[in-house]
Parts: structure tokens; C-alpha cells; sequence
């Protein structure tokens, strides 16, 4: 039986026609903006959902706009909402990679066949998992489990982010065969680790961060060299410069960021990861999160819209409105976390904008000349 839940409507101020694909009681959302989610050569979209009380991987079929459920999982056994956020799909074969109850696990996405790759045991967080170019391994990192001492909501307005950061708990980067094996320790250090993010084409290279509040920590951007070992800044911080919210382009060689200096000057930059090729603009308007596939067109989900930069050769022009998506972002599944197709030809986002769940949307790119300036 199909389950389409699918309905069109007109941006009031850019007249593009948005897609919401998801329409329940029920957070439903795409995976985090460093992490793909389309499989089935691009035909499908991978995302999770509240239903039944339980969270969930569902897909929706990009051309009848059909969803299927993937996992039927059980509640957490500790009696947590846990987060799909984490989860990634490997880029050589329709299997994806997510965390529940402290074991990371497989699903394949053709026949819903789960396998326990590793159990991550107490005393352990996991943050984002990515698979390797190759598709041969599952990265993620894990820090200390902090009890007792303060409130901690990190999905929930971020309480306790930066007492966490102060106690530089002790983090490591792992991997594990995506087929299944032993599971190695690559990197750690006494220093909160976040955000670990394979390179989409070199799959001995990966990104990952300081996390903590960006004016505070000691560098925000990390590379690492899974065969040698070697670990570096990146974008190596300078004064009261804090650059962030680092992704891979689509070449798996540069990496864009975007961030901002004492004097409130904002910039987006992108860079080589051997720190090469490093270029940087001043620009009006809010970021939010961004994402790009290179540096020509740049879309970020702040102020309340899904916005665009392009780039003219010296300098990003605009921003300009794709639509609005008037989320709250209140908690971490209401952020849009805009990420554009890997073909370049919409914007997929997630929004609480109506009824107060969240649900996922897309939005067709179009000529940035075509759209209608931001003053803000």
C-alpha cells in the first residue's frame, strides 16, 4: 500500500514552488548537513521519523513520493529519544550506518536487514558517523560520558556545551569495517572531539573538530591522515577569528566554512586541506548553517530563509531568497540544515514552519539572478 504524503505550495516571496514530502504528527527530518542521504542512484532520500512513538529511518521515493519504513526499531533500552542524526549511508552500496542503544548498526536499504557492527558500551557518546570514500569503513568519534556534575541537553538549546568543553574529555575517532571486523582506535586526545567528516573522494582523509563555543576553543578545524597518522589544523585559527560549521565540497579536497571576527565582520571561506588555495570574503547577512558542492553557489538557512551567495570570482554576491522556511530551530531536528542535491538541482531542508513538527522539504535551484534580494 503507498503512503504519499507529498503537497506543493508557492513561496510567497520567491513564487518557487517548495515540496514538503513528509506531513505527520511527528518530527520527521533529513540527516545532518555533512551526511548525504540520497541512495538508489539519487532516486531516493534516506530520513528519519517520530511515528508510533518511536524513532525511526524511512525513505521516500524522489518521483511518485511514496515513503517506506527501513528500521522497526525498538525503544531505547535507558528509556532516551535517541537521534538518527548520526547516521550515514555508504557511498559504494545502499547501506546505511546509526546509533541505537550505545551499538553502531547497519541497515541494508533494499531489504531492511539489520547488523550490530559494534557495541559501543557505557561511558561512551557517539557524535556523527561517515563512511569512507571507498565505502570499505565507518568512521565516528566518542567522548566521555559526563554524569552528575551539570544538566546536559545538547539537542535541546545546547545545555551544558560549554561545561562540557572546559572538562576536555577524553575523545577518540574510530573505525570499523563496514562489513563488520574489529573496531580500531585511529585518534584521541583530552580534547572534545566533534564532527568527524570523511572526505567524499580520499578515503585516508578526514576532518574533525574542537568542539566547544567557536571564540573559545583552541583551533575549530582538524585534518587527519588515516594512513600516517598525522594530525593538523586546518585553517589554523588567528586572533579573535572563529571560523565553523567546516564541510567537505564535493571534489573531497577543499572544505567550505563560514564564521566571524571581534570587529562582528562575517566571512565565508573555503580551503584546501593541506591548508593551500585558502580564500575568504566579507559579507553582509546572517549564515546559519551552509552548505555548497564548490564555491560557486552557497546556501545557508539563516534568519528565518533558505538563502544563496554566489560567487563572481572576487566576491560573494547577494544574499538572495530561495524561500522561507520560518523553522524555530529550537531544538536540533527543527534545524534546516539546507543541503543542496549532488546534482545540483534543489535544496533539501527540514522546518517546523506549520503546525509545530518537523518535516522535510525541498526547494528547486534556480538562476541566482532570477531570485529576490535580502536586505538584512
Amino acid at each position: 500500500m503507498k503512503n504519499i504524503e507529498r503537497k506543493t505550495y508557492k513561496d510567497p516571496d520567491s513564487g518557487l514552488e517548495v515540496t514538503q514530502w513528509t506531513n505527520y504528527c511527528g518530527h520527521s527530518h533529513h540527516l545532518y548537513f555533512t551526511n548525504p542521504g540520497w541512495f538508489g542512484n539519487g532516486k531516493k532520500l534516506l530520513f528519519a521519523s517520530d511515528r508510533n512513538n518511536i524513532k525511526n529511518l524511512f525513505s521516500i521515493d524522489l518521483s511518485s513520493g511514496n515513503i517506506s519504513q527501513v528500521t522497526d526499531l525498538s525503544p531505547a533500552k535507558n528509556g532516551k529519544r535517541y537521534s538518527m542524526h548520526p547516521t550515514c549511508i555508504n557511498p559504494k552500496r545502499d547501506v546505511a550506518y546509526f546509533v541505537h542503544d550505545k551499538c553502531l548498526k547497519s541497515v541494508n536499504l533494499k531489504n531492511s536487514k539489520i547488523s550490530v557492527l559494534d557495541e559501543i558500551g557505557p561511558g561512551w557518546n557517539i557524535t556523527v558517523t561517515n563512511c569512507s570514500a571507498d565505502g570499505k569503513f565507518v568512521y565516528f568519534g566518542v567522548y566521555e560520558e559526563i554524569k552528575g556534575k551539570f544538566e546536559i541537553d545538547l539537542a535541546n538549546g545546547y545545555v551544558g556545551f560549554e561545561q562540557i568543553w572546559r572538562m576536555h574529555p577524553l575523545s577518540r575517532i574510530l573505525r570499523t569495517p563496514s562489513k563488520g571486523g574489529k573496531t580500531e582506535i585511529v585518534f584521541e586526545e583530552k580534547s572534545w572531539i566533534g564532527h568527524v567528516n570523511t572526505s567524499p573522494t580520499q578515503p585516508n582523509l578526514l576532518s574533525y573538530c574542537h568542539e566547544g563555543p567557536w571564540e573559545k576553543v583552541d583551533n575549530r578545524i582538524w585534518g587527519l591522515d588515516v594512513t600516517t597518522g598525522k594530525n593538523w589544523k586546518i585553517r589554523p585559527r588567528k586572533g579573535d577569528e572563529h571560523p565553523g560549521h567546516e564541510y567537505w565540497y564535493a571534489d573531497g579536497i577543499h572544505l567550505g566554512f563560514h564564521g566571524k571576527r571581534k570587529n562582528g565582520k562575517k566571512f565565508l571561506g573555503r580551503i584546501n586541506f593541506d591548508n593551500t588555495e585558502h580564500v575568504e570574503a566579507d559579507f553582509p547577512g546572517s549564515t546559519g548553517h551552509i552548505f555548497s558542492l564548490d564555491e560557486k553557489l552557497i546556501v545557508g538557512d539563516g534568519s528565518g530563509v533558505i538563502r544563496m551567495w554566489k560567487w563572481d570570482g572576487k566576491k560573494y554576491l547577494g544574499p538572495r531568497l530561495l524561500c522561507r522556511h520560518d523553522s524555530t530551530m529550537r531544538f536540533q531536528e527543527s534545524h534546516p540544515h539546507p543541503r543542496i542535491s549532488p546534482d545540483g538541482k534543489y535544496v533539501v531542508f527540514s522546518s517546523d514552519r506549520r503546525g509545530g513538527y518537523v518535516n522535510v522539504y525541498t526547494v528547486p535551484m534556480v538562476k541566482f539572478e532570477r531570485l529576490p534580494e535580502i536586505n538584512d
